[in-house]
Order: structure tokens, then sequence, then C-alpha cells
């Protein structure tokens, strides 16, 4: 965590101080996972956290936290120091032991941004996400509080890794489920397909790599513009036409229900 800048440093630093406030004792653990410990910072990539505590939070409690961390976050592409936080808080005594799907006390991201302002905040709810979250945790994190993630939470069985990842590309299905979050959608196929088809867990640029080597050439053109973005901030248009998103697509879900009918996944 040495070499990120250090800016985030300092961004990390106080979004720390300020869940220790808010949360005292309640407070478990706080991890930084993703692309800050995976793959290295992109222009646009957020800071995701893993927040752990005791028991659930009460409701006054989320918005206090939940306005706390727009004080500490910048939707992509802003100018200044701070980047997006993703914050995902869950109660151990909800997730341990581990049952799939599993219930997520709160989230924060940029995306939510206008919701909150105008006072809304997520109750708990469940999150078949986080089968995925706590292995890339587990696997592979930075400790900002507490002890270690392997230490805290339970490992999670291939069978629900592998329920996650049929979960979540179910909701891609046609054009408004993806419309306006291209990029983050198609790169989330090509880590769904390579975990999928490997039982491990790649960044985002392995994964786009690793699928356009196995795509047919119409599909490379549009990871290959979808990496240039991530890995550049490029913001030009990225799929071509709808109808060649799509098409993307339903290839990645094909692919992905037949690597997962096969069994091809290995043990986590």
């Amino acid at each position: 965590m040495t070499s990120l800048p250090i800016e985030t440093l300092s961004q990390l630093s106080n979004v720390r101080i300020a869940l220790q406030r808010f949360l005292a004792g309640n407070l478990r653990t706080i991890h930084l996972f993703g692309s800050a410990v995976d793959g290295g910072l992109k222009p646009n990539s957020d800071l995701d956290l893993m927040v752990s505590v005791s028991r659930p939070i009460a409701g006054a409690m989320r918005e206090h936290i939940a306005r706390e961390l727009l004080a500490h976050s910048s939707p992509p592409g802003s100018a200044g120091l701070l980047r997006p936080l993703e914050v995902t808080i869950v109660a151990l005594s909800e997730l341990v032991p581990w049952e799939y799907p599993a219930m997520r006390e709160m989230q924060f991201g940029e995306w939510l941004r206008t919701s909150i302002e105008e006072g809304y905040i997520e109750p708990p709810m469940v999150d078949h996400d986080l089968a995925i979250l706590i292995t890339k945790v587990r696997q592979q994190s930075e400790t900002l509080y507490g002890p270690r993630a392997v230490d805290v939470f339970d490992p999670v069985p291939s069978a629900d890794l592998q329920r996650s990842l049929l979960d979540t590309i179910a909701l891609w299905n046609i054009g408004p489920d993806w419309e306006g979050d291209e990029r983050n959608v198609i790169l989330a196929l090509a880590r769904i397909w390579f975990t999928a088809s490997t039982g491990a867990i790649a960044s985002k640029d392995a994964a786009a790599l690793w699928a356009m080597s196995r795509s047919p050439v119409e599909h490379r053109r549009v990871l290959a513009r979808t990496l240039s973005s991530y890995l550049y901030g490029d913001q030009g248009k990225l799929t071509g036409n709808p109808t060649q998103m799509a098409s993307f697509v339903r290839f990645c879900k094909a692919e992905i229900q037949c690597r997962l009918a096969l069994g091809s996944a290995g043990s986590i």
C-alpha cells in the first residue's frame, strides 16, 4: 500500500478515522481491496473498502455514516485529489458462519450520491455479490484496521461462488440493464468468465486480456476499446453500437454458463 499516492493514503486515513469515530467499539475491520492492491489504480478507479462490524447498525447511524463518506469521496472523473469510494459494510453477526446468500448491512458508492443527499439510505439487504467480494478480500487485501481478512471472514465454498456468478450475470439481459455503465459491465463479464473457467479471480485488465484471447474478432474489438478506456481514462464510445454490446453480453453469458455447467471452476 505504500506505493499508493500520498493523496490516496491521506484519503484512506481520513476514511478510517471517520469510521472509527462513528462506529467506535462496533467496528471490527477495514480492508482495502480491488485495484489499489491488485493491478494498480487506474485514472477512474474506485477505492474499494470492506468494513465489518460486530452487530447491525441503527438506521440513524447508517445515515450519518453515508453522509460523512460523501465528504471523503468524489465522482469519477472529477477534478481534485479524492477518488470515488465504494464501501461495503457487513455485520459479522449476520455473516459468520457463512451462508449464501449473505446479508449486506450497508453500501456506499458514487452512484448513490444523489439518493444519500436526498435522505434515502438503502436498508440492509441480501447481496449475492458478497460471495465474490469476500473471496476477493480473503485472497488479496490490505488491512487498514483490525485483524487480517482470513482471520475474520469464513471461506466461501466454490459452489456458492459459482451461484453468485450466475446470479450476477442474470442481471444483464437487455439494453437498459447496462446503458451508461457499459465499461463496468464489460469488464465484470470478463472477470466472471475468467473465474468461471479457472476458479481464480483476476484484475480487470488481466481478465480483459484473457477474454480477448478467447473471443471472436468482433468481441475482441469491444474488449480492446473498453480496456483502453479503463487503463487511460478515455471516455470515447466503447461498443460501436447497441447491437454490438448486446451481442457481446450474450456471448459472454453463454461462455460463463457453459463453463459453470461443466463444473470447470476450481475450489476457492
